[in-house]
């Protein structure tokens, strides 16, 4: 036997949305928006760990920079020291070991720099959708509205 609205049909007899009642419509959109939200949470989260990780690599290649630099700096150190002392080849060695780690050091700057560059950590895809979300939801609330 079929439940009875309170004007009367019964749920069984009932036809499209506009013949439900406004309270149902209303515990169905409150359960969509509930999933929506969920998802869109869900689907953020991705999108902040993606931009995690590509930030981590990018902090990866800034810290071996950073390495590179500092034995460079030792090495130049070190070559001008022996190499102004005692003005014999050793000290040039030295100075072109550490001028191969400044090159070294130079090209994980730059391309720290560029992997840096494509991090985006607003989650674009998510913003997007949530709009699109918004303007459906005013879409068919005006709709439900107007009838």
């Amino acid at each position: 036997m079929a439940a009875t609205s309170w004007y009367g049909s019964s749920s069984a007899e009932q036809g499209p949305a506009g013949d439900r009642p406004l309270g149902e419509l209303f515990s169905d959109l409150s359960s969509s928006l509930q999933t929506l939200v969920r998802k869109e949470v869900e689907l953020a989260k991705v999108e902040v760990k993606e931009q995690a990780s590509r930030a981590g690599k990018a902090a990866g290649l800034l810290a071996g920079t950073a390495v590179a630099g500092f034995v460079a700096l030792l090495l130049l150190a070190f070559a001008l020291a022996w190499g102004l002392a005692e003005a014999v080849p050793t000290g040039v060695a030295f100075l072109a070991v550490g001028l191969l780690f400044s090159v070294a050091a130079a090209l994980l700057l730059v391309a720290g720099r560029q992997k840096l560059a494509t991090v985006r950590p607003v989650p674009e895809q998510t913003v997007r959708t949530l709009r699109e979300d918004v303007e459906v939801a005013k879409t068919s609330l005006s709709r439900g509205v107007q009838y």
